[in-house]
């Protein structure tokens, strides 16, 4: 993958919104569980992480109950799962809570994974991304769905310096599961 210009070694913010939720009566937001569509989709991203080389050193992940049943699932598509961090701060993060939190990561970190909630997520790739590979922003920008993958790629020596602009949007795509 192609990372803008800049110093350092190469790293990835792998983005991914958590996948559909179900809306049971009578339950909090935070504790929402994914849909029947969201327990296809989730794998479905797992799995295509794996099969595009983009499994992540660490993931850190929102406290919500379908973003946690989002990673469970979509981590246990492959052979070594990295460690994760369970975040409450990532649940109704601002894109400003959300830099912190990047910020925050350990430079031995090369690929980092990022999941959370819309429109928090959305704006935050469109933020730190100064361009894209063929038309990944603007689809992007359309929309960001439950399941989406935005990649975003730069080089530094540590992970405070991804400013906005400074990365490149490499890869955005929305897997779907199955449909039985």
């Amino acid at each position: 993958m192609i990372a803008r210009a800049g110093t350092g070694p190469q790293r990835r913010l792998v983005v991914l919104r958590h996948a559909k939720s179900a809306w049971p009566e009578g339950v909090a937001d935070h504790r929402r569980p994914l849909a029947p569509r969201g327990r296809r989709d989730a794998p479905a991203a797992g799995r295509e992480l794996a099969e595009t080389g983009l499994l992540p050193d660490l993931a850190l992940c929102s406290t919500a109950v379908r973003a946690r049943q989002t990673w469970e699932l979509a981590s246990g598509e492959w052979a070594s799962p990295p460690p994760v961090r369970y975040l409450p701060q990532l649940y109704a993060a601002t894109v400003a809570d959300l830099l912190d939190v990047v910020h925050g990561t350990s430079s031995e970190v090369a690929t980092l994974l990022l999941i959370g909630h819309n429109p928090e997520l959305e704006q935050l790739v469109v933020r730190l991304a100064g361009d894209a590979l063929d038309d990944a922003l603007e689809r992007l920008r359309e929309k960001f769905p439950t399941s989406a993958i935005a990649v975003l790629t730069w080089r530094g020596t540590a992970w405070k310096q991804l400013t906005p602009g400074a990365a490149l949007l490499t890869w955005f795509t929305v897997p779907r599961g199955n449909k039985h």
